[in-house]
């Protein structure tokens, strides 16, 4: 009786062991499953990275009149002088408002997929490095099939087209929190932090938000990103000429005044 207790008691902690060997395989596929989804570049854009290009566009309309100071007419006022022209301050007017967010989230749809970036900077303005190599291809006379006709394929991806349905779906949800913004707030803080870090995203949705580019963010590794490659230039330019002047510095005979 004893070997027989013994022997289910043996049976037991190896099914225990199974069991919990089962349950770490499942937890790390599941990691992994979920890694490979934030991976994935053809993925459906965030809540975040949707309320981050939605400020950034925002921003930069609002920002093209920023300095103006102009006075525009709104239609008629009566005081003690009688009927007048009322006159406000477009910077702060409903004119400039609607002016900027009434087409908004058409600006979406100049985004493109750059499946070779990670994080939100694989929406961008401007070709990709793939379709670009692409075009160069049948530029070439090479026969490239991607299934769709050659005249598509600078039409807006399905990521885009949904990226620009959650746009609107922003743009509505937080109509008033732009104008409060607008009226009140536009010259003291950033439209990003006052829609989308303290109002639109919770606190577990705002990773987008701290990204910082650094060019290694590719999906292959490489640091070969245009952006860089023209600062790297430029930095290389500047260093150039400070060397030639400073050059030119030490070679220049001292001059001494005639008594």
């Amino acid at each position: 009786m004893r070997c027989l207790a013994r022997l289910k008691l043996d049976e037991m902690r190896v099914g225990s062991v199974v069991i919990f060997i089962l349950f770490l395989l499942f937890c790390v596929h599941g990691d992994n499953e979920n890694e490979v989804e934030r991976e994935d570049p053809h993925r459906e854009p965030t809540r975040c990275e949707v309320c981050k290009i939605f400020s950034i566009e925002l921003q930069g309309q609002f920002d093209k009149s920023k300095k103006s100071r102009a006075k525009i007419e709104v239609g008629h006022q009566l005081d003690a002088k009688g009927d007048r022209l009322k006159r406000v301050d477009y910077h702060t007017s409903e004119m400039r408002f609607i002016e900027a967010t009434e087409n908004i989230c058409e600006e979406v749809l100049k985004y493109n997929l750059h499946a070779e970036r990670r994080g939100s900077r694989r929406f961008a303005k401007g070709m990709s490095e793939t379709f670009q190599t692409l075009h160069g291809l049948v530029d070439k006379g090479v026969k490239v099939d991607l299934g769709i006709p050659y005249d598509m394929w600078d039409l807006p991806s399905a990521e885009i087209t949904v990226m620009k349905k959650y746009c609107e779906q922003l743009m509505e949800n937080h109509e008033e929190d732009l104008e409060e913004w607008y009226y009140h707030h536009q010259d003291d803080t950033p439209l990003l932090k006052y829609i989308c870090e303290d109002r639109a995203l919770k606190k577990d949705e705002q990773e987008c938000l701290l990204e910082v580019w650094t060019g290694m963010e590719r999906v292959d590794g490489n640091s070969s990103d245009k952006d860089d490659e023209e600062e790297k230039k430029k930095k290389k330019k500047s260093k150039s000429k400070k060397k030639n002047r400073k050059g030119e510095n030490d070679t220049e005979e001292p001059r001494h005044e005639e008594l």
